[in-house]
């Protein structure tokens, strides 16, 4: 293998949208000639990735996209069945099935995100809403039968990378709890740049704000409940399945944007807040730390990625326990004037595009 130009290969779940999905396009940025290999890509992210090679599975053809979602044991025997030859380095970034490739002769490094989640951490809460809708009851029955065999495939999988990286701290225990091996951390890269030039004057600054999908596990419920009963000003941007109740949760100080599709938007948004509430237990959370460049501080649920950069008194403050009056109680006693706007920027500059660039590198060069 030649240092300078190693043959490498990137491999993900699925290539439609998301924080994984970014980490995806970064590797491209830094590989360009390294083919992707998927169990499916919509045509945007083929194009976006263009001119590297996006190979797909049997499942890009199915009809019904819902289908190839939520059918996790069909990507697992594609995945399985998928062997890599002639490359030194296979790169998988993965949250699910993706790091069960067989590698031939190459190192197999895979950045994984979270241990799946519907197998392990997060498994009552997909039994509780599996996302089928009307099908709902069907999809429990099947995570209920299939979940002791899923497990053990997971487990058997996870053995398989040669070095495991984690996206934060927090996911590196996880990694150590459910698949019983070290891995290293390196965060995954957020677009600071992309906010800087959003900050406002801090006395210009006013109100809250949440961003995410709205689902049950972000627990944006909270932020809708705390600001409502404190009478404060929410500005909540996104869409969702829980969209309807965290309207009818709201008072009259929250706003609801629905989804914003210029970048552009969201980041003024979050730069004239005076403060970004982060209330779910995420793996890592990049929304927060996008806030963070544009000098806004972070009121964040004490847990999960957080822990990594968070520091309490400098860019933002922890609450706990995960309820609505714990994050009241911090929300009536939160001064924005104690903040400084270059701090909290500085704060963020350590998981920017350069950095997670910089370590891959080295992991690489080092292999």
């Amino acid at each position: 293998m030649s240092k300078s130009h190693p043959r490498i290969a990137i491999v993900c779940d699925w290539l439609l949208h998301g924080g994984a999905e970014n980490v995806v396009f970064e590797l491209h940025t830094m590989y360009p000639e390294a083919p992707v290999y998927t169990s499916y890509a919509s045509r945007e992210w083929k194009q976006k990735l263009f001119p590297a090679k996006v190979i797909t599975g049997y499942l890009q053809y199915w009809p019904f996209s819902m289908l190839r979602k939520y059918i996790p044991y069909l990507r697992a025997m594609w995945f399985s069945r998928l062997k890599l030859k002639g490359f030194d380095i296979v790169i998988s970034v993965t949250g699910a099935e993706a790091k069960a490739v067989n590698v031939i002769d190459g190192v197999h490094i895979s950045l994984v995100n979270a241990p799946t989640h519907y197998y392990w951490s997060r498994y009552q809460q997909y039994l509780a809403n599996p996302g089928f809708g009307i099908f709902n009851w069907l999809a429990r029955i099947g995570l209920r039968l299939l979940v002791g065999p899923m497990r053990k495939w997971d487990y058997k999988a996870s053995q398989l990378p040669n070095v495991l990286v984690a996206n934060s701290t927090h996911t590196q225990k996880q990694i150590k709890k459910y698949y019983n091996r070290e891995s290293m951390v390196i965060h995954p890269p957020v677009d600071t740049n992309k906010f800087v030039s959003r900050s406002a004057n801090p006395k210009k600054r006013g109100g809250f704000v949440i961003t995410g999908r709205q689902t049950p596990y972000k627990q944006i419920d909270l932020a809708v409940k705390a600001c409502s009963k404190l009478k404060l000003p929410l500005t909540v941007i996104g869409s969702g399945p829980q969209h309807r109740r965290l309207k009818a949760l709201a008072g009259p100080t929250v706003a609801f944007t629905g989804r914003l599709d210029s970048a552009d938007e969201l980041a003024e948004a979050v730069g004239l807040a005076k403060a970004f509430i982060f209330p779910g237990l995420d793996d890592f959370g990049i929304a927060a730390v996008e806030a963070l460049s544009a000098g806004t501080p972070v009121i964040a649920f004490r847990g999960g990625g957080a822990m990594d950069y968070i520091k309490p008194g400098k860019n933002g403050l922890f609450f706990y326990p995960q309820t609505a009056a714990a994050l009241a109680k911090v929300l009536s006693g939160f001064n924005p004037d104690k903040y400084t706007q270059s701090d909290i920027k500085k704060s963020a500059s350590y998981f920017s595009i350069q950095a997670f660039r910089s370590k891959i590198t080295r992991l690489v060069d080092n292999i």
